[in-house]
């Protein structure tokens, strides 16, 4: 899985879903600090990881949480 990354106008947060087999992999996506995403600000390709993200949880990726956005 390759990390994917896409801004909007959420202040500072991301929601982190880490891989469970591969250490420091994963996928972040911009949210706010409940760690709601937008999903129309998304764009196609990000809101179809998303959604995939989501539906792997426990299978392929960690429960997400939400972090800091540092970039």
């Amino acid at each position: 899985m390759q990390r994917t990354v896409t801004h909007s106008g959420h202040a500072g947060f991301a929601l982190r879903f880490e891989s469970l087999f591969h250490p420091g992999r994963g996928m972040a996506f911009p949210c706010d600090a409940a760690g709601r995403v937008e999903l129309d600000a998304l764009s196609e390709r990000a809101r179809h990881n998303y959604l995939y993200a989501r539906a792997v949880v426990g299978r392929e990726f960690a429960t997400p949480a939400v972090v800091p956005d540092c970039c």
